[in-house]
């Protein structure tokens, strides 16, 4: 009997533990929590696993609505389509806060999210594709008239889906893209033809329609901060969860970002430069192969060097190495590591889609292009800064430190090697070592470098002195 009762005792216990750890972990599960994703400065490829990050991360928290806090002048389209794909692809809301600016690929971004707050005084829009100079220090240059339409018209596409996905009015959407393309609410119209849409935080909260199908223009609201923005959905007790950058992310966005990553790479490739004009293995060539490492490793972290353009890289310099501390000169061995560093960096630069490997998803026309021009402009730039080195450094007193800059030339009493006297022509002596065909020979009891003529002489075989050429003694069998 007394067993009978500790056991109901203790099936009581547990199941009161096991309750109440249940209520608690459901209390934890359901907490109201906002996470916040910064999308700060410019949109590259790197802040693409920054915005995926956070997103798994709010998944994983059971986060009640996603807030993307932005402040940007735009970016790379390749990255802000990844992007996109990421925020659509949560069963979160999701909200953007515009802090103050979302120009160009951020009004792209914004329009991913399900609605759209501003702070005040904030803008955005202004969604037409430009090319940026391939030059490290370069900047945004006009499309040509024949490839305008072709960049254009993909990016009014993508607009103008994620806006009809999301329930924002497209041709506003469009609007931003395209100058030519006029933007009117009934007789109003919002936006002429001949000037991008850019909206303030006044004109995109203006409510627009007639009776019951009235509606924001496309912010649902200007707010002064984040905690305003949680109080007008409801949200204002949740616990705000803010994502922070790790110190290597915020790097490789620095690598990978204009103009840091033509930089890195003009170079690295000016050490190479360096190193293959200069004898031997030194600073130049280490410098450039650690330049380039971090370059690489920016770009993997990025998502765009995966492991078949590291190992590449890996094998052309140990290719490399190999060809200047194993085998003499420069042969096979070197061109095909130079060869192999060049194909690794170009393929790095194409812009793959970070959802899919190189042999699935080949790359399009224009990021070939884009990644030659960017590889034949470092390569341009490396070589003329190499040239230029070449005229300055021998007149530098660092340069003077390093290397002689005295010869001994025979007019100041230097020669190259002490002449041996033409009377040793026809002594007889005895070879001491082997002549193979180089060795030692005594004649007169002197010992004397000498060299075999025609074929290898045994040792202590009688020898003579047929021929003398500077300090270079020939000698042949005496029979």
């Amino acid at each position: 009997m007394k067993k009978l009762i500790y056991l109901l005792l203790s099936i009581i216990i547990f199941s009161t533990l096991t309750a109440s750890i249940n209520a608690q972990t459901n209390k934890e599960s359901t907490a109201d929590i906002a996470y916040v994703i910064p999308i700060h400065d410019m949109i590259e490829r790197a802040l693409v696993y920054v915005v995926r990050r956070g997103v798994t991360e709010a998944e994983a928290l059971n986060a009640s609505v996603i807030i993307i806090d932005m402040n940007t002048p735009g970016g790379r389209l390749d990255a802000t389509a990844e992007i996109i794909k990421i925020l659509t692809s949560t069963k979160i809301p999701t909200y953007t806060f515009v802090n103050p600016d979302a120009i160009s690929a951020g009004a792209i971004t914004a329009m991913a999210t399900d609605h759209i707050y501003m702070a005040p005084g904030s803008r955005i829009g202004d969604a037409m594709p430009i090319m940026m100079s391939p030059l490290p220090m370069g900047g945004p240059k006009a499309l040509p008239n024949d490839l305008k339409e072709k960049a254009v018209s993909p990016t009014v596409a993508m607009i103008r889906a994620v806006a009809q996905r999301k329930g924002h009015d497209a041709q506003l959407a469009e609007a931003m893209v395209r100058a030519e393309f006029e933007y009117k609410i009934g007789d109003k119209i919002i936006c002429p033809a001949g000037q991008l849409l850019t909206l303030t935080s006044q004109d995109a909260e203006q409510i627009i329609g007639e009776g019951d199908n009235t509606h924001p223009l496309l912010s649902a609201g200007t707010v002064n901060d984040i905690t305003a923005l949680l109080k007008s959905i409801g949200h204002e007790s949740a616990k705000v969860v803010t994502l922070k950058p790790s110190a290597v992310e915020k790097l490789a966005r620095t690598i990978d970002g204009f103009p840091m990553s033509g930089i890195l790479l003009a170079l690295g490739l000016l050490g190479l430069y360096i190193e293959y004009k200069t004898p031997g293995f030194g600073i130049p060539g280490i410098s450039g192969i650690l330049i380039l490492a971090i370059w690489f490793w920016g770009h993997h972290i990025a998502g765009m060097a995966n492991i078949l353009e590291i190992s590449i890289f890996t094998i052309g310099i140990i290719l490399l190495l190999a060809e200047i501390f194993i085998i003499p000169g420069f042969g096979l061995a070197g061109i095909t590591g130079m060869l192999l560093i060049f194909i690794s960096l170009f393929m790095s630069m194409l812009a793959t889609p970070l959802s899919s490997p190189h042999w699935y998803a080949p790359p399009s026309l224009e990021d070939i292009h884009h990644a030659v021009l960017n590889l034949s402009v470092a390569l341009i730039l490396a070589s003329i800064s190499g040239i230029i080195l070449a005229k300055i450094l021998p007149k530098s007193a660092i340069f003077n430190r390093l290397c002689l800059d005295t010869a001994e030339h025979k007019s100041a009493g230097y020669s190259s090697a002490q002449k041996t006297s033409t009377d040793l022509v026809g002594k007889k002596g005895i070879s001491i070592t082997q002549l193979r065909p180089s060795g030692i020979g005594e004649f007169d009891n002197k010992r004397l470098d000498v060299i075999a003529c025609g074929s290898f002489i045994d040792k202590s075989t009688k020898v003579i002195v047929a021929e003398v050429h500077g300090n270079r003694i020939i000698v042949e069998k005496f029979r």
